[in-house]
């Protein structure tokens, strides 16, 4: 195989001088049995191709004898580099030799997520916040609900809506496929679940496995089911959470992303730790679609490993 092909380059100006053109930045992200050598093969095979690492970040865990690195990285400026072309090279030079798992990303393309949500609304406000005033690095091509609530939230931020309930006439089989049709229309990259209060079936969570997002109401893994605010209220706990992980078909098992907790006291009652979970949950689901957008979230057996 060829090295990686390029656009020509830069055009020059009147003056003759060379029009200026930005880096091209690609994020490169794998795992691979733990071994010596694996940052040195991947850095070196980076600055052969003119690559100027920007920073890298890498874990090897001693359980799994799993080694996950990411390397954000500046390919050479006013060049557009061949993707398909460099994730076969770096497969043939070094990710087969390796038997790694690897992507490789252009840092400016934003994924495209699809929210889901249900009637609880805190998240899905927090989520098209941050899109609207470009803090969540992602492109939201449509919204999906089993009611109506936020159809005129939708609008107002310019997002398709789509009400799929299930119902006498349409059934969960019926619904799943409308939301894998769509899936599938906009290439969605990440499936969201915004406080969206219907568990999926295996098909749909084994279709987006790795690639779809809850938050639960509730430090995982205790207190499950239901209410487990009053539940947390009448065991008097002194700390309260919220936990987002990736979507699995056995019920909030998957891996965990992230959490955060607020401390409560013996006089706050069940709504004042609903109201203070709440302000958890959309802090710590923005934070985990924020770190997926960026490529900082690789899945490691039934855990997470998230480099800042």
């Amino acid at each position: 195989m060829s090295d990686v092909k390029h656009s020509p380059l830069p055009s020059t100006t009147a003056t003759g001088k060379a029009s200026s053109s930005p880096h091209q930045s690609l994020i490169l992200t794998l795992s691979c049995p733990d071994r010596s050598g694996i940052v040195h093969s991947v850095t070196g095979w980076l600055a052969s191709r003119s690559f100027d690492i920007r920073d890298s970040a890498q874990y090897g865990d001693p359980d799994t004898g799993r080694f996950f690195m990411r390397v954000h990285a500046n390919g050479p400026k006013g060049r557009v580099v061949d993707l398909n072309g460099l994730r076969g090279e770096f497969e043939r030079d070094v990710g087969g030799k390796m038997g790694m798992e690897f992507e490789i990303h252009d840092e400016g393309r934003k994924g495209k997520v699809m929210l889901m949500v249900s009637k609880i609304g805190h998240c899905i406000h927090d989520l098209l916040y941050r899109h609207s005033v470009g803090t969540l690095p992602v492109s939201i091509p449509c919204i999906v609900s089993n009611h109506t609530t936020f159809a005129t939230l939708a609008a107002q931020h310019g997002i398709p809506f789509h009400h799929l309930p299930i119902d006498g006439q349409h059934t969960k089989e019926w619904q799943e496929e409308q939301i894998l049709q769509l899936i599938e229309e906009h290439d969605i990259d990440l499936v969201v679940l915004a406080r969206y209060m219907q568990i999926l079936s295996p098909k749909l969570c084994e279709v987006m496995r790795g690639k779809m997002i809850n938050i639960h109401h509730s430090f995982l893994p205790s207190f499950k089911g239901a209410k487990p605010y009053h539940q947390a209220h009448q065991r008097g706990v002194k700390l309260i959470g919220a936990t987002a992980h990736l979507v699995t078909s056995d019920l909030d098992e998957g891996n965990i992303i992230q959490q955060d907790v607020e401390r409560v006291s013996h006089s706050d009652s069940p709504s004042d730790l609903v109201k203070k979970g709440s302000e958890i949950e959309t802090r710590v689901l923005a934070r985990a679609v924020t770190w997926f957008a960026e490529h900082r979230v690789l899945v490691n057996g039934n855990k997470t490993v998230v480099f800042d």
